[in-house]
Order: C-alpha cells, then structure tokens, then sequence
C-alpha cells in the first residue's frame, strides 16, 4: 500500500479506536502513525492497543510506527471546601503549602514546592488552561500572595502554569518512569517527553532509552522556544504542541511560533509534527469547519512532516472520518503547485558534510533526469532523512534491514519504508534497489532511480554514496 500524499498522518487512540477492526480502518484511511496517550488508560489499556497495531501491521504487511506520549509534570492547585469557588478580579487570593486544610474564595494549596522557588513579585500564574490569571505581589517562605488579574470559576485540582518562567523540574515523574519502561518493554517506536524547558530535559530521556526508540520533544513551553535549536538538535523528531503552549504563550503568537519551529527543523532535517485542535469540530460533527481544515493545509505548505488527531480519533464520535477527511486535505493540498513552490522557497541551505552533500545531489539528479523514485539504503534511518530534508520530487523508498526503522521512518514525509533483507555489496544494493521499487508499484521497467547509501554497510549516520540505476 503506498500513500499518494508525502505528509503523515498520527491518530491517537483510546476508547472510541481500540479494536483490531477499527484501528485496521483507521490504517486504511490513512493512518501512518498511532499514537498511545498514557494520561489515560491503564498498561493493560496500553498493551491490547499495541499488540492490536502490530496484528493489523501483520495483516496489511506495512510498517507501522507507535508513539508512545508521556503525561509529564502535572502541577495543580488542591481541593475545596466547596468543590469550587469564584475569584473576583481584583481580590487577593492565596496560594500556600497546606495540602490539607481545604481552600476557600481567600486561599488553596499548591503542593508543589518547585513552583515557590521560581516565583518572584510580578509573575503571573495561570489556572485551568489559562482562564484564571493571578499576578505575584508577595513570595514568603511556602506562601505565595496574588491579585486576581483575571477571575471565574475555579474547581478541585485544576491545572497551574508558569509562563515564562523554567521551573527546576525533571521532565521525567515516578510515572513517566514506570511508563516508559512499560513501553519500551512493548517495544514502542517513539517516545514523546512532555514538559520540555531545557535541552537536558532530552538528553536525560535519551540516556534512559539508550537508542530503543525515537526521542519526540513536545515543545509546549516558553523556555524550550527559547532555547530552540539545542532541543531540536537534541531530539530525533519535534511535536508542535500547540494546546499548552496556547496557554502559556499569547494565541496571537503561536501561529508564528508554529511556523519558527517547523523551518528549525526542516534546516535540522528532522521530523516535526503540528497537534492539537486541528479537526477538533470533528469530535461530534462528520465535517471539519472551513476554519480547521485551512489550518491543516497551513501546516503541510509549511512543510510538516505529519500532522496530528487527538481527541478526533481517540474519543469522538467519527475517528475513521476524522482521519479520511485529513488525508484528502493533505492529498488536496499537496497537488496545488503552490505548494511545491513554498517547500523550495522554505528549503535552508544544507550543512557542510558528506550525509547533506549527498542528499543535495539525489535531489537534483532526480528533478534532472525525472527519475521514477529515489531510493535510501538505510540502517538507521539517516540516509532516507537526509533525503527526506531536500523534499525532492517524487517518492522516497527507504529500504532498511531493521523492522523498528521502518517503523520510525513511518513519520517522516514523502517515506515508504521497507524492512527486507541485508546486502553484502553495492551490486546488491542497486539489485534490491531497483527489485523493491518495481514491487512496490514506485517504477516500473526501464524506469531509472537514484539511490543513496552509507559505505561500509550497517553503520549509521555514514551516507556518503550516489548510485543512479535503470530498471531491467
């Protein structure tokens, strides 16, 4: 099955997309990538939905990537007498260590230690997703005095966030822990780490998957956009998360926001995703708003490798709708020349090495010569993000010894991914090569291709050869 689009799509799944025949429907409208959220559901929950992805992979004889989304730092304020009170604009209100006296229209607790230490007068907090703004007029020793800028309704255990400030926090909690290794068991393909500030926060993930899986970093806060070309590096993929981040950032600048971190990566030549709302309409209603699938043809013109359902997959009422209905978009979208036009006028110039100098050159010998497909000879999946990066005309058949990296390689754009046997030569290579893309329904007889690989087969990150191939 070959996609006729070059973006990809994830699709979350839950209680509305769990079954072995559901999420094969979901596949087969256009699903690349599942996503497993583990903010909800239990292990259980958890391993029925994997092991249901990999029959349905086994059925339709395709790669399927998994990504498994870690839930991240929870900060929230505590409970109440009452269940809920009413802040006023302009009355004072206080935020202290006292889990359990319950709070009250004056006071509540916020069991979190971290956030006292990184406040300072004139911080703002922001509750339940940002509907309730309180500015720090005074910080003493577990106690925290505020003014209420914004007010409403604030109930049990709703969420706090701290714009603008980088809390000392891992990004990794007791249960990030106990659930990444639950995943990594299962043999997940990707790892998506919530609460990203710093580059360490990475770094600290990676040496706990040691190469088990891809690293996705959720860019949901301020302090990781400022810091963001060393996360990207960091990280093998990046999820534009646009909910928090809409909560911790004005919504007038998550737009641009959105467009900063989709060329970082583009130039880092790594895989990004845009998530959150983007059919979200599509929850109840079988149709999207004009609005939201505008929103979704900004992202592929832009240049994203996969775009995301939540809650639209997940939990609503038409998930295979939700995602047939993205695929036409992207499908849509991708045939306007303009979009074309915008992925070369959006191409950063490429970095001074062997891996780049070759993805260049595969580029332009395939517009050149309007080759049938190019091809990677991969084992880690570099060689074929490397060409990936240029976007070149035409599809990208990535050609790999390792099931998992054609799982990974299922999230990046214009790639379809093969996992087949190992090759001794490089007259084997461009044997399999030309083999594969004619099964595969990418070239046909006397077709050429241009393929890509890395000398000495089987070590990573060694792209360093170009070989053009006609079909016999």
């Amino acid at each position: 099955m070959q996609r006729k689009r070059n973006a990809k799509i994830v699709a979350t799944l839950g209680p509305a997309s769990s079954d072995v025949a559901t999420i094969r429907a979901l596949f087969e409208a256009g699903a690349d990538v599942f996503r497993l959220n583990f903010s909800h559901g239990t292990h259980a929950d958890h391993r029925a939905r994997l092991e249901a992805i990999r029959q349905v992979e086994m059925e339709v004889g395709r790669p399927i990537g998994v990504l498994l989304d870690l839930q991240g730092p929870k900060l929230r304020v505590g409970t109440f007498a009452q269940g809920a009170v009413t802040l006023v604009e302009g009355a004072e209100f206080q935020l202290d260590m006292d889990r359990e006296r319950p709070g009250d229209t004056t006071r509540v607790s916020m069991p979190h230690p971290e956030i006292f230490d990184a406040l300072v007068e004139g911080t703002d907090l922001l509750l339940d997703d940002g509907r309730i703004r309180l500015r720090v007029e005074e910080v003493r020793a577990g106690t925290v005095r505020t003014r209420v800028i914004a007010g409403g309704r604030l109930s049990d255990r709703k969420g706090v966030n701290v714009p603008g400030v980088v809390l000392s926090i891992s990004a990794l909690t007791a249960k990030d822990r106990a659930d990444l290794d639950f995943g990594l068991t299962l043999g997940v393909d990707w790892v998506a780490l919530s609460f990203v500030q710093r580059p360490e926060d990475v770094v600290e993930v990676k040496r706990i998957v040691a190469g088990r899986a891809g690293i996705v970093a959720k860019l949901e806060k301020p302090a990781a956009i400022a810091s963001l070309d060393a996360v990207v590096a960091e990280s093998d993929a990046v999820m534009v998360a646009r909910g928090d981040l809409g909560v911790e950032m004005p919504p007038e600048q998550v737009p641009a926001i959105q467009k900063r971190i989709v060329r970082a990566c583009r130039k880092a030549g790594k895989p990004v995703i845009v998530a959150t709302q983007m059919l979200e309409s599509m929850i109840d209603t079988p149709v999207p708003t004009r609005a939201e699938a505008s929103d979704v043809a900004t992202a592929i013109y832009d240049g994203a490798d996969a775009v995301m359902l939540s809650a639209e997959s997940a939990s609503g009422r038409y998930p295979i709708e939700a995602v047939r209905m993205m695929d036409r978009i992207i499908a849509q979208t991708e045939e306007d020349p303009f979009c074309r036009e915008a992925l070369a006028a959006s191409k950063s110039p490429c970095h001074r090495d062997k891996a780049d100098a070759i993805g260049a050159a595969v580029s332009h010998v395939a517009s050149l010569l309007q080759v049938s497909a190019t091809v990677a000879y991969t084992n880690s999946g570099y060689s074929a993000l490397r060409l990936a990066r240029e976007r070149p005309q035409g599809p990208i058949l990535a050609i790999t010894p390792r099931l998992t990296t054609a799982r990974q390689l299922a999230l990046a754009w214009g790639i379809h991914a093969v996992a087949i046997g190992d090759v001794e030569n490089v007259t084997e290579m461009t044997e399999l090569a030309c083999e594969t893309a004619q099964c595969e329904g990418l070239a046909a007889k006397g077709a050429t291709i241009v393929i890509a690989a890395g000398m000495p087969f089987g070590t990573a990150g060694t792209t360093n050869l170009l070989r053009i191939a006609q079909i016999d």
